[in-house]
């Protein structure tokens, strides 16, 4: 006769419960991030697509008008191939002026000075940043202003007698735009900077010193090649950033002149709340998300090939 299978000893059976009991913990811990994440990303991203197939007017019972709004996105609306083309400017105008000043001023603040200058400029150029954007797009209106703005008054004591009118003129509002969002921004490019240039080793630029490398060489051999991860990091959150602004042009110009600093969220938002059709709204929306998630993939695929890991 066969015998009998024996019954699991009693270390295995602990060993299995245990190993139940952190699953369950770990579980737990990040279930409020789920739900959270469930709630107010996937959920609003779903009631947005089905929305997108109706036209809503917030007041009366949505109206089922199938690819209508599809149909008027690729082919039916004049503005929006300029907004788009707005908001593509900007953002790269913002990206490379971000990424370029953030490791300019971290390779700065790398080098050897007193802890206390150290940490003075990191909180002076960091404190912008967790100021909330529409704070620091009032404070630039006022800055900004033609006839009695401080920046004005400062270019004409440079000799500039001929006061730039930032806010209204086509050719200056998307730079004072640039200017606004640069300047908010920076601070967490230059942490973030400062942190990848801490983490590469100082052996690397030891042995290239021994070499005769100079500074540049150094820099662009070892610093930039070691600071790719980072930089890919800065890229893809930035460029998601980007093509989202919106506090500064909304409040700085209104969009305007015309649509010359319009960007898509701001259209967006007007065809929801101003215009009341959420439907064409929804559906700007999910083109602006497929734009991004196309990009980002883009970014990753592409890193293969320039990013490089210790």
């Amino acid at each position: 006769m066969q015998a009998a299978p024996s019954a699991p000893s009693a270390p295995s059976v602990t060993y299995n419960v245990l190993k139940r009991r952190e699953a369950m913990i770990a579980y737990l811990f990040i279930a409020p991030t789920l739900v959270g994440f469930l709630l107010f990303v996937v959920g609003p991203m779903i009631i947005g697509i089905g929305i997108s197939f109706f036209k809503w007017n917030l007041l009366t019972p949505p109206v089922f008008v199938g690819l209508d709004n599809y149909t008027r996105l690729f082919s039916g609306d004049p503005r929006l191939g300029t907004i788009y083309s707005t908001t593509v400017r900007l953002a790269i105008q913002v990206i490379i002026c971000n990424i370029g000043f953030g490791l300019f001023f971290a390779v700065l603040l790398d080098r050897k000075m007193p802890n206390f200058l150290r940490n003075f400029f990191r909180l002076s150029y960091f404190f912008p940043f967790v100021v909330s954007g529409a704070a620091v797009a009032i404070i630039w209106t006022f800055l900004f202003n033609k006839d009695l703005g401080p920046l004005n008054y400062y270019l004409g004591l440079l000799g500039v007698n001929e006061r730039i009118n930032w806010l209204l003129s086509s050719d200056w509002s998307p730079i004072a735009i640039i200017i606004t969002d640069v300047w908010k921004n920076v601070g967490f490019y230059i942490l973030v900077f400062l942190g990848g240039l801490q983490g590469i080793s100082r052996d690397f630029y030891e042995a290239a010193e021994v070499d005769g490398a100079t500074g540049w060489q150094q820099f662009r051999s070892i610093t930039v090649p070691l600071l790719t991860p980072t930089i890919l990091f800065l890229l893809v959150i930035s460029v998601i950033g980007a093509l989202q602004i919106f506090d500064q042009p909304n409040i700085l110009t209104g969009g305007g002149p015309g649509d010359a600093t319009r960007t898509i969220v701001m259209y967006i938002y007007e065809q929801g709340f101003k215009f009341f059709d959420m439907g064409y709204a929804s559906t700007l929306a999910l083109s602006l998300f497929v734009i991004i998630l196309i990009l980002t993939v883009i970014q990753f695929r592409l890193s293969r090939s320039w990013v490089f890991y210790q």
